[in-house]
Parts: structure tokens; sequence; C-alpha cells
């Protein structure tokens, strides 16, 4: 019987084929995929960064960018491949009180802004967009946290409070004890309180793809890290991990192009318009398609003061990937 690896994963469209397994097997071994959650639990449990980062307790996981590029500067046995299962743009995710007059990225300068820890890879992307695209310096913003950090950091002359005891940072917002919120995925109180809250951007949408055409990426959230010794003992299962969430991809994409498939009446068409936006894959692997996108992030890393040392982008990969 083949040895059977764990493989922590997300529950996302582009997943789903291979959770049913429709994805073309491995030979040498098999992967039993689960769900696990990082904040809202899967249906195999939650904690998944934390669990990787310090335990390793997965073979494969689906690891925040941010949490595996400061655990290799400091010396992680971790690698990865260049597989990125999740993205986002940080002009979506920012949300202020009304009432705190905040009408630009320049107004949040000398305010409190709530996230859910210093090191969640929206908190540094933001921060760093915030800081190269509209002028608005890390050192400027009060930052108040939700939770304490994965790893430990320098973070000198940088202003971090801590929520205050079982108080949730959206309520903090709701309440006016922020005035603005960064979250990868902001609860409904939240999305739905149009009275008490509004993005920092009128037209978040607008000013993604205006960011996209500046920089020519769709951000990345998440890569895919192998626990230390998993890629020696089978060294065939970086490249097909690789192989399969393309295969996944072409699956998912298929899928979208069906009108009855999304729960969305007009999805298709969704997909469609994005397709002229973003082109026919905005979610590449491989090390080349996405250099440009993890050299700027380890850049945010650096100037937020995360990592101790610039990381090279070979740092992150397994060896046997690299040329992809």
């Amino acid at each position: 019987m083949p040895r059977t690896l764990t493989v922590a994963l997300e529950l996302y469209d582009r997943h789903v084929p291979l959770f049913l397994g429709t994805v073309r097997p491995p030979e040498s071994f098999a992967l039993d995929y689960l769900e696990v959650g990082v904040t809202k639990p899967g249906r195999d449990g939650t904690n998944r960064h934390q669990l990787m980062l310090r335990d390793h307790a997965f073979d494969v996981a689906e690891l925040s960018l941010a949490g595996y590029i400061i655990a290799k500067a400091s010396g992680s046995e971790l690698t990865a491949v260049p597989v990125f299962p999740r993205r986002l743009f940080s002009q979506n995710h920012i949300y202020v009180n009304r009432q705190a007059g905040i009408t630009s990225p320049a107004d949040l300068a000398g305010r409190r802004v709530a996230i859910r820890a210093f090191q969640v890879t929206m908190s540094v992307l933001a921060r760093g967009d915030l800081k190269h695209d509209y002028g608005v310096a890390t050192e400027e913003i009060i930052w108040v946290t939700q939770r304490p950090e994965h790893l430990s950091f320098e973070g000198s002359g940088l202003k971090i409070e801590s929520a205050p005891a079982g108080r949730a940072i959206a309520d903090l917002l709701l309440k006016g004890e922020v005035e603005a919120l960064i979250d990868p995925g902001a609860p409904l109180s939240i999305l739905k309180d149009r009275d008490r809250v509004a993005t920092l951007f009128a037209d978040p949408r607008a000013e993604s793809v205006a960011h996209f055409r500046r920089r020519g990426y769709y951000p990345l959230m998440h890569v895919t890290a192998i626990r230390p010794g998993i890629a020696d003992e089978f060294p065939e299962l970086p490249a097909y991990l690789l192989s399969s969430w393309e295969e996944a991809k072409a699956e998912t994409r298929t899928a979208l192009e069906d009108f009855a498939f999304p729960l969305a009446p007009f999805g298709h068409y969704a997909y469609e318009d994005d397709e002229a936006i973003f082109g026919e894959d905005p979610w590449p692997s491989g090390v080349r398609a996405n250099r440009q996108a993890i050299e700027d992030f380890v850049d945010y890393l650096l100037d937020q003061r995360l990592i101790p040392r610039r990381v090279a982008v070979d740092e992150l990969f397994h060896p046997s990937v690299l040329d992809t």
C-alpha cells in the first residue's frame, strides 16, 4: 500500500476537484485532502497556519505567505512549491467608520486601524500598498491587533496595540473605538452595515483593477508549503503538486463556463468580464510568473521590520521546481 500524505487546504472552487478526486492521482503515494480552516473551522479542523508553522502538523498545507517567508528568514526547514491558492487585492478589504471623516488613504495617518495580527498576509499587503501606492507610511498609523502573532519579530519603532480582551475588532469599528479595519474576511456585521461602515475606496473594484494594471499581477496571499523531509522522501511530490493544481484549476475554469454552475445568476458574465481585464489566467503557478509579486512582498516585509534580511525568491521553493 502506498503511503498516504496529508494535504490541508481551504475549500475553494479551485480545490473542489482535489477534494472530489477527479484529478489524476499520484503513482507512488496517496494524498488525503483535509479541509482545515484558519479562523473558521473546516470539516477537518482549524488553525491551519499555526499548526503548520509551529508543529509541521501536515505533510502539505496551504499556508500564509507572510508567515512562511518570516519562518524561512529565521531558518525554517519548511519548503514550498510555487502554487498560490489564495489571492486578494488589499483595496477590497479596508473599511472605515463613516463618522471618522476618512475619505482617502491619506486620512488614515494618525488613526487607529484594527487588523487581525501584524503578520497576517493581508495586513502586510495593505500596509505596503498604503505606503508605496498612496504615500501613507506604516509608522504613521496605530495598529490594533486582535490576536497574538504566530511568530516573533522585532517591530521596533512601530505603534502596535492589542485590542481589549474579549472584544472583536469588527465591534471596535462599529463602536468607533477604531477608525478603520483591514480584514481579508470581514464578518457580515461589517459588510452589511452601510449606515456605519464604508469601504476606504469609493469604488474598490476600479481601484483593484488600477492596482493590477500598475503591478501586472493579482497579489499573492497563500503558498503551498511542504513539511521538512517529505519532498526528499517523495521527490516527485513537488512536481505533482504543481501539475495537480493546474488540472484542478482547468476543471474549475471549465465549470465556470456553464451558466448553471455559479450560485450567482450572472456569474458566467462576471467570469467573462474578469477574463477581459486579467487575461485567461490571473492565477499562474510557477516561479517565473510570480517572481515580481514575491519580490514586492518581500520588500514589504523588510520595510515593516517583519524579517531581518532579504529572502531570495529561490530560497523559498524546493530546488526541483525552481525552473517553472
